[in-house]
């Protein structure tokens, strides 16, 4: 029984699940295997990098985060989803996939990152809506869908077709799902030493002090990190349209 199960290795369920796994809750990600962004040629209006970044190796580096942070990763797709117990949606969800695995997972959480499938969805009435040829869920302010304990995040939550924004619902979702959840949690912040001590109070949960000798060799793990993976080129071109004919 894992705390929280992301479909979707995108963007949104990447950052989403950055944070439940920082948070301690136990996290899986169902990779689809490849994410819309690796369609883009260039990521050119992402904060931080201020003449662009390589979209795959973007979507490379949140990966690597995601798993630094604690998630593992399964390749798959998933089909369907239901309540393990009809009469208590606290006992969480089976869900049935495709994949490496192809085992039913089962979950107390789930995270809808799917885009553009949300079929897998339709045994929850969820409240699925649909728009043009595709189908988005209905959300609250926390990506919290018509069920409890499902949530929503990012183009399948209907929010813009952006990177930035992708990230930043991924995230938002994530804090509803650790808010929720029974996990102590004030804050996913790293201050300096006395921040909080220094006034006489407690770490709170979810946050931690480091003194300048830990800071300087996280910032220089973090620059080491950056070095190695923008040396060179990265390999990998980006993925046409599916309707573009190709010779």
């Amino acid at each position: 029984m894992r705390d929280v199960l992301i479909v979707g290795g995108g963007v949104s369920g990447l950052a989403a699940g950055i944070f439940t796994a920082r948070a301690g809750l136990n996290t899986l990600v169902v990779d689809g295997g490849e994410s819309i962004l690796a369609r883009n040629a260039s990521l050119e209006n992402y904060p931080g990098f201020p003449d662009g970044v390589d979209a795959r190796l973007y979507l490379q580096l949140v990966r690597e985060q995601a798993k630094s942070a604690g998630c593992e990763f399964e390749l798959g797709l998933a089909t369907s989803v239901e309540p393990i117990d009809d009469t208590d949606l606290e006992a969480g969800f089976r869900i049935e996939t495709e994949g490496d695995g192809g085992n039913p997972l089962e979950t107390r959480r789930v995270i809808a990152a799917s885009w553009s499938d949300s079929e897998w969805l339709t045994p929850l009435d969820v409240g699925r809506e649909q728009r043009g040829s595709k189908y988005v869920v209905s959300v609250d302010d926390g990506g919290r869908t018509a069920v409890d304990g499902v949530y929503a995040a990012g183009r399948i939550a209907g929010e813009p077709h952006q990177t930035i924004v992708a990230a930043g619902h991924g995230a938002k979702v994530g804090l509803a799902v650790i808010h929720d959840s029974d996990a102590a949690f004030y804050h996913d912040w790293v201050a300096p030493e006395g921040y909080f001590t220094g006034r006489g109070r407690e770490v709170p949960p979810g946050c931690e002090e480091i003194d300048d000798g830990e800071r300087l060799e996280r910032d220089e793990r973090a620059r080491e990190t950056m070095r190695e993976w923008l040396a060179e080129p990265f390999d990998d071109e980006p993925t046409m349209h599916p309707s573009v004919e190709t010779d």
